[in-house]
């Protein structure tokens, strides 16, 4: 389960400067941790329809991310694909 510390860890892994807590590459990161917890709620729960419309959210709003950062700077898209794993 994701608490504060981790969100901490990660934005502080992936943050550009000591102010940046919002940048693209973090809230994809986010993201995907929310995504990942998601799916592990899936695999007890199969039938839970109120919770995959969260994360089919969650998984338009990644996916939407990624296109822009693609188009802007493809260098910072392909690390993050590298350290998520989510393409190939």
């Amino acid at each position: 389960m994701l608490n504060l510390k981790n969100y901490d860890d990660i934005i502080k892994q992936f943050q550009f400067n000591k102010c940046d807590n919002g940048s693209t590459q973090v809230q994809i990161i986010l993201f995907s941790k929310k995504i990942a917890k998601l799916m592990v709620h899936f695999k007890i729960f199969k039938k839970d329809i109120h919770s995959k419309r969260g994360l089919m959210d969650a998984v338009n709003k990644r996916k939407k991310m990624l296109k822009y950062i693609k188009k802007n700077d493809f260098i910072k898209y392909k690390e993050i694909i590298n350290v998520l794993n989510i393409r190939k």
